[in-house]
């Protein structure tokens, strides 16, 4: 038995709960067998009615109904779901520190999306993290134990063993962010290699001719997609690659002060920056200013999820945004529908354009 305290498993509810009045006969929660009494039907034809069976006549359904409401009867969700096989719990797993899906504003939006397509279900979302080996070991019992009917996950990189764990189990599973070109999972992602080549594009079309890219962890495919962009509009531009004016960074606000104090140190003529995230631009500003560099003046700036952070900066920063509330709630009704299809093989690759938000930055 696994100790659901002991995995770092946490549930949120999603919807609201039903509240139980105190109709029977014993002074508790109604039972099926009293339903069936007022109105006057078998067990087994309340069953039907309340799990929707078209097996029944109009007039049945409707003493039926009449009698859940007198008794203000609420169908025992745990009981249906053991005989159909089912939990009503879904995982949503981010392989990441708590740290980082705090102080990130791409996982509360995941969340949000994800709510909002469960709302109007039965489906209790638990969320867990598994950014270390002692986690995932955890995570992976809980799994084997069968504690939810499928599993989403947010910011995989490439060597996470996790979703090779969810095809040994045969778990329905969604990923956010696909690992390769070739990503065996059902998986929902932006267009990041447009979103980058826009943004590119645009201080381009500003006049800025020595652009450097502050990239996020280059084992993140997403990542490496943003840097394949930055590369095409470079290109297509006609100007010569130049390695030193792309830095790698972890997608973290003191990652991108590290990548803009490098970059300054090797092309201080340098006049913009892509940063491929919104994080990273907050900490590249930090370091822009305290060099004296004005933004836009000086060297303009643009990152990628407009996010709350691009628009609360000082100059309100141009973007890319990535439908990332669409993501959750996209990878939710996906995830839905393999577990309604019990086994299903189909594995859909979906991938949400992006849109260039230009602001002050820029």
């Amino acid at each position: 038995m696994v100790d659901r305290r002991k995995t770092g498993v946490r549930a949120v509810g999603i919807g609201g709960v039903a509240g139980v009045r105190s109709g029977g006969r014993s002074g508790g929660r109604p039972t099926l067998e009293e339903v069936a009494a007022r109105a006057g039907v078998g067990r087994g034809t309340v069953s039907r009615v309340i799990n929707g069976s078209p097996r029944v006549s109009d007039e049945t359904r409707a003493a039926v109904e009449a009698a859940v409401a007198e008794l203000g009867y609420v169908p025992n969700r745990a009981a249906r779901a053991l005989a159909a096989n089912r939990t009503d719990a879904i995982a949503l797993v981010v392989p990441e520190p708590e740290a980082r899906f705090f102080a990130e504003p791409y996982f509360s939006d995941i969340v949000r999306g994800v709510g909002a397509a469960l709302a109007d279900t039965d489906m209790q979302l638990l969320l867990t993290f598994a950014g270390s080996d002692r986690e995932r070991r955890r995570l992976a019992q809980y799994l084997a134990a069968d504690r939810v009917d499928g599993v989403l996950l947010v910011s995989v990189h490439a060597d996470d063993p996790l979703p090779d764990l969810l095809e040994q189990l045969r778990i329905p599973a969604v990923i956010s962010g696909r690992r390769s070109a070739g990503e065996p999972l059902a998986a929902v992602d932006s267009d990041n290699t447009e979103g980058a080549r826009a943004a590119v594009a645009h201080l381009l079309s500003r006049g800025r001719r020595t652009i450097a890219t502050i990239t996020g962890r280059l084992d993140v495919y997403g990542a490496q997609c943003r840097l394949d962009g930055y590369r095409q509009a470079v290109a297509a531009a006609g100007l010569a690659p130049d390695e030193q004016l792309i830095a790698p960074a972890d997608f973290t606000e003191e990652g991108g002060r590290r990548a803009m104090r490098a970059l300054l140190e090797r092309r201080p003529s340098l006049d913009a920056v892509f940063a491929a995230s919104d994080v990273m631009a907050a900490g590249a500003r930090q370091v822009l200013r305290e060099s004296g560099r004005r933004i836009p003046d000086d060297i303009a700036l643009v990152g990628f999820d407009d996010s709350a952070v691009a628009r609360h900066m000082d100059p309100a920063l141009t973007s890319v945004r990535q439908p990332i509330e669409e993501m959750g709630r996209a990878m939710a009704a996906l995830l839905l529908r393999q577990i309604a299809a019990q086994g299903t093989r189909e594995r859909p690759q979906l991938v949400l354009p992006t849109e260039l938000v230009v602001r002050d930055s820029s």
